[in-house]
């Protein structure tokens, strides 16, 4: 299954007279073996430059040839973060024209196919090196953790409409099982607790996990597990979860697609993924300030993920910040979502 936005079939007025000038570059850009296996590489992940190099044992300026025709035949589409420029496929093949169906049916090919053993090998590789980056941040900012996250939004900001939104979706009975991805230092652990008899908190920095751990005690709070490492240790252990949460997570994680993917196979059916986190933003200075790996994401990229991980859109609040930023607060359902109560 592709990881993007399945085509709508085109309309009467989207309609235009096309000729067989308009595939040319696609086919072009598809007759080399390489920038086929990129696109493979690029099937949920966004790479730079350097890291598609690395990659693929490659230098740079070969690599960045290829990504030019690439993007040249929409296959491929920039992203700037920060200084830096990555590449992703292209989030938006909805004008039902004859060059976006087959750049469609080239990438839904393509993701039939495995990648090589060595290709994912290079690519954990790359997924571990961000991990690190981020861990080596919060180990160092742990004692500042509130601080630097304030920086960008007051925690009340964004987990207030969590926690409203999590009540009102309460199913009969009540949640029974919860899991929040980064629980940082444990706030909102509280609020899971509340509502729920058991409860996870999942980090891979064990400094803050030590800050969630002494919230919790001082709190008092039952039920409550906390693990240190990331959602395949998890999903090893067999675990299953209702609800699972992510508060301003994605853009610290170094395989946001994967979150998705990995909560819906922890999720039952039913369960629901909440996601709180920025929007796209063009304020780098996040980076060196409060770790951030990604400068936000767009609406329709989460959109994409889920879908491409089985999950449904449900309900949509966007929250205005006075400093320049929006937060999303996203639902996803493992099933079509319930009406809100």
């Amino acid at each position: 299954m592709s990881a993007f936005t399945p085509i709508e079939p085109a309309t009467e007025s989207s309609k235009t007279v096309e000729t067989p000038d308009a595939l040319a570059p696609v086919f072009k850009a598809c007759g080399d073996s390489l920038r086929l296996e990129i696109l493979r590489v690029l099937r949920r992940d966004t790479f730079g430059v350097l890291e598609l190099s690395q990659i693929f044992d490659m230098r740079q300026s070969g690599m960045s040839h290829h990504l030019k025709v690439l993007s040249t035949a929409g296959l491929l589409e920039p992203q700037r973060e920060g200084n830096a420029i990555f590449y992703r496929r292209p989030l938006r093949l909805d004008r039902g024209l004859v060059q976006d169906k087959t750049i469609r049916q080239v990438l839904e090919t393509l993701d039939e196919m495995e990648l090589p053993e060595r290709l994912q090998l290079r690519i954990e590789f790359i997924r571990k090196q961000r991990a690190e980056q981020s861990q080596v941040f919060f180990a160092r900012q742990a004692d500042k953790f509130r601080e630097q996250q304030e920086l960008i939004a007051e925690f009340e900001l964004y987990a207030d409409p969590v926690a409203a939104l999590i009540r009102r979706r309460q199913p009969r009975g009540g949640w029974r099982q919860c899991l929040e991805i980064g629980p940082g230092e444990g706030a909102f652990l509280a609020v899971l607790a509340e509502l729920c008899p058991s409860v996870t908190g999942l980090d891979n920095s064990p400094d803050m996990l030590a800050k969630a751990r002494l919230f919790c005690a001082q709190q008092g709070l039952k039920g409550v597990e906390l693990v240190e490492g990331d959602t395949d240790d998890l999903l090893d252990r067999g675990d299953s979860f209702e609800l699972v949460v992510a508060n301003m997570v994605l853009h610290h994680v170094a395989s946001p697609a994967d979150i998705f993917l990995d909560a819906a196979a922890m999720m039952n059916p039913g369960g629901c993924l909440m996601i709180s986190d920025l929007c796209r933003h063009d304020q780098p200075w996040t980076k060196e300030a409060c770790g951030d790996l990604w400068l936000g994401f767009e609406p329709e990229t989460l959109t994409a993920w889920a879908s491409a991980a089985g999950l449904q859109d449900g309900e949509c609040i966007f929250i205005g910040l006075r400093n320049g930023f929006q937060i999303q607060v996203r639902e996803f359902w493992k099933g079509t979502p319930p009406p809100l109560s």
